[in-house]
């Protein structure tokens, strides 16, 4: 009689649960169904690519009159840009918190698109091609650097299936994370925890930048990517980035002066605005805002 007794209190507790859940249940059915319903707000607007070896010359992308606005904004993000990424060179944007550096990025991704002006990416404008031809031909690094759970291959291998343990391990090299790499037991088969949690931040922004090498794309973006690395390790990197994207074009978003000095043109972004366009030379010349930024810069270097 006991067991009997127990046995109906198991299964009416179990019944509890059940109603107690079921309510939080139907909830989740309803956002799930929501995502599956929801439209995109950025669709594919053409069915066929352009020519792969169409207008391909020395620009690979353009800015053209370009600003945008977020649809919940009474004011534009970005106004009027016009500036050009060339093969074999680099161009930076570098600018304050909030002046729309990295809104840039967003818009070459075309996780938005433009309220007016154009982007071309090869003289055709990136809402004429599908997302997937366009992001084939970039490589975006991030600035909170990711990596997926598995191996340091399977991270690699990521942007290119068919890549080989040789050029993984070039990439490293070029992107200052052979030599840990080796130093590890396993090398290239090493452990990834989820998000890389089991490598330092310096360590797996090497690696995001290995796995952008890997892809080798028209268009290297490098969303303040190099925030992480200290200044030896930035300056290596960038000396090896330049021998190997000789036939792409780097666009570099940054927030200190050193990573940029060097680039063929550099972009100041004031307020959405561009506040000046040129070398380093030139703008500590014309551009008070680049200016002032660097000079509080080297003197926070000096400081310290």
């Amino acid at each position: 009689m006991i067991e009997y007794t127990l046995m109906v209190m198991f299964f009416l507790m179990m019944a509890q649960m059940v109603i107690l859940t079921l309510p939080r249940a139907l909830e989740c059915c309803g956002r799930i169904q929501a995502v599956l319903d929801h439209t995109p707000e950025i669709r594919d607007l053409v069915e066929k690519n352009p020519a792969e070896d169409s207008h391909k010359g020395k620009t690979v992308l353009a800015f053209k009159d370009v600003s945008f606005r977020f649809a919940d904004a009474e004011e534009n993000t970005l106004n009027h840009l016009n500036f050009e990424c060339k093969r074999g060179e680099t161009t930076a944007i570098i600018g304050g918190t909030g002046s729309g550096k990295s809104t840039v990025a967003s818009l070459i991704l075309r996780f938005h698109d433009v309220t007016s002006g154009e982007i071309c990416l090869n003289g055709t404008d990136i809402r004429k091609m599908k997302q997937s031809f366009l992001r084939d031909h970039l490589a975006y690094v991030q600035q909170k650097a990711w990596l997926f759970s598995g191996t340091i291959q399977s991270n690699l291998c990521y942007s290119r299936k068919d890549a080989s343990e040789e050029e993984l391990m070039h990439a490293a090299e070029v992107a200052q994370a052979g030599e840990f790499i080796r130093s590890l037991p396993d090398g290239l088969q090493s452990f990834v925890a989820q998000g890389g949690t089991n490598f330092s931040g310096g360590q797996k922004q090497r690696l995001s930048i290995a796995r952008a090498l890997v892809k080798k794309p028209e268009l290297y973006i490098f969303d303040d990517s190099f925030s992480a690395l200290d200044f030896k390790t930035d300056a290596a990197l960038r000396k090896a980035l330049a021998k190997e994207t000789e036939d792409a074009a780097v666009l570099i978003i940054a927030q200190r002066v050193s990573t940029i000095r060097h680039a063929n043109c550099i972009v100041v972004l004031n307020e959405g605005e561009m506040a000046g366009i040129g070398t380093h030379e030139e703008l500590l010349e014309t551009c008070p805002v680049y200016r002032e930024i660097y000079e509080s810069q080297t003197k926070e270097a000096q400081e310290s």
